[in-house]
């Protein structure tokens, strides 16, 4: 039986997914029993716990083959990531009083960066979590095709997307959520030992006026993507909420200037069967 965490969100879904259509037993990790509900009736287990919660994440976790850890994202951190090192911390300790017999954790492209920024979350992640007793593996995939979901409404209503991702002709890896879930799926069922990184992009590299052109494709209108420049960032975040947008501008600059890529040997990355294309329909039939 194998706990999986985020299981209402589309990782954790699509990973869930994977394991039942092996007829493999999945424990639902939830934190409102009324959201497992649906897992539930397809057959699984579930736990209630929260993810900054030891106590009631060894239990979720006791008896279990193996883990996955899917940690909650925070986008508008305080400084110093408090919120990440709560769950860490929780995460940690329930891990050392169950011990399963591994754990996958999902963390990100990118996350052997030196400079802080909005994933320097998923850094921390790895540095507490990489000398647990038991196998540790570390999925880190690309950027989420599934971030052109706020692209949709522009696209269709203004023939326009508007990119962070610049220049708007250069290629960044992607990877779609239904593949981050496929993968995750086989590494709980193999079998390895100490700390493992597998890194997890999409068919192809993706430009912005890839995105732009795609789109165009599926709704039949004319479309172009359009830079935001990086001047109007700061003001434009605050206007959105975040209180200190330098976390996300400085992910945002790790993609662009080429800090934020994948640490091992190109020839051993993972790739993904989803396409661009796909995704994309999925998210304009959905809207």
């Amino acid at each position: 039986m194998y706990a999986i965490t985020g299981i209402t969100g589309q990782v954790g879904g699509a990973l869930a997914n994977a394991l039942l259509e092996k007829n493999v037993a999945v424990r639902a990790v939830v934190r409102d029993a009324d959201k497992g509900r649906a897992w539930a009736a397809r057959g699984c287990d579930m736990a209630l716990a929260r993810m900054d919660d030891a106590a009631s994440l060894a239990e979720a976790f006791r008896g279990a083959e193996g883990v996955f850890i899917l940690p909650p994202p925070e986008f508008d951190p305080a400084p110093g990531f408090p919120e990440a090192r709560a769950v860490i911390d929780a995460v940690k300790s329930a891990l050392e009083a169950a011990r399963p017999a591994k754990v996958v954790c999902l963390s990100t492209i990118g996350a052997q960066a030196e400079q802080s920024n909005l994933l320097t979350q998923r850094t921390l992640m790895e540095e507490a979590l990489g000398d647990l007793p038991m196998p540790v593996a570390f999925l880190r995939p690309a950027w989420f095709m599934e971030n052109a979901a706020w692209d949709v409404a522009s696209a269709r209503d203004e023939g326009v997307i508007r990119s962070f991702l610049q220049p708007l002709d250069k290629p960044v890896p992607m990877i779609a959520t239904a593949d981050i879930g496929r993968v995750a799926a086989q590494m709980l069922m193999e079998n390895w030992h100490g700390r493992r990184i597998v890194e997890l992009e999409g068919p192809q590299r993706v430009t912005p006026n890839d995105i732009a052109d795609t789109f165009a494709r599926i709704l039949g209108r004319p479309l172009r993507a359009e830079a935001v420049p990086r001047e109007t960032w700061g003001a434009l975040f605050r206007s959105q909420g975040t209180r200190d947008p330098m976390p996300r501008i400085q992910m945002l600059d790790g993609f662009n200037e080429g800090w934020i890529e994948f640490e091992g040997d190109p020839a051993g990355i993972v790739k993904g069967d989803v396409g661009l294309e796909a995704v994309l329909r999925g998210l304009v039939g959905r809207a």
